[in-house]
């Protein structure tokens, strides 16, 4: 594993998160989820947004918090494990989330609701059903070969005449329900031939090159 001050010069991203401590269980539920659905990730406890090293007072009680949170507020429960690493006199408490095998996770809300997340950059960003449907059956799909129907020909010719595509303007093009144009992206998503990307906008789909 590179140093920790090596992580933290990377800044923020799909697999890394700061946190100069744990205030919420239902917010570090989330980033738990997000990174268990996605690659895996680590959070850096008593490490500030800017990368300021500030250590953290009481690991004992960092360590219960994300534990509760990790048991009670993911279903199903994720299980983190622990470094303790010093800097400059600084304890800084490493969380190691695993990529899961149970995917997907949600995460228990302050409204006793439960939501799926995943990772986009550097933030949890909550999963679309699209993208809850691909987690569902990611294990599945290993090495599963693809027929393209005309519908799938069809999305292929528009994505490599044009950048993107949205459910709604694919829906459109088929004159089919968002339900069966859902199912289309799915599969070419879970076999690699398209991409989805979540935007402030919405979700969009675009051609793997």
């Amino acid at each position: 594993m590179p140093s920790i001050k090596n992580l933290i010069l990377q800044g923020e991203g799909v697999r890394l998160d700061f946190k100069k401590t744990i205030t919420s269980k239902e917010k570090i539920a989330k980033s738990l989820v997000a990174f268990a659905n996605n690659k895996g990730g680590k959070l850096l406890i008593g490490v500030a947004d800017d990368g300021s090293i500030k250590g953290v007072k009481s690991e004992e009680e960092e360590k219960y918090m994300i534990l509760t949170a990790s048991h009670q507020f993911c279903k199903p429960a994720i299980e983190p494990f622990f470094e303790e690493i010093y800097v400059d006199d600084k304890l800084v408490l490493v969380v190691n989330i695993p990529e899961s095998e149970t995917k997907p996770h949600y995460a228990l809300d302050d409204q006793k609701k439960w939501w799926a997340y995943v990772r986009i950059e550097d933030k949890s960003v909550l999963a679309s059903k699209i993208i809850v449907e691909v987690l569902k059956q990611d294990h599945l799909n290993k090495g599963v070969l693809i027929t393209y129907s005309d519908n799938e020909k069809k999305l292929l010719e528009y994505l490599s005449a044009n950048e993107k595509i949205t459910l709604k303007e694919f829906s459109k093009m088929l004159r089919c329900s968002f339900r069966k144009a859902q199912k289309i992206l799915v599969s070419l998503i879970l076999t690699n031939v398209i991409r989805t990307h979540t935007s402030e906008k919405g979700e969009f789909f675009t051609a793997v090159k």
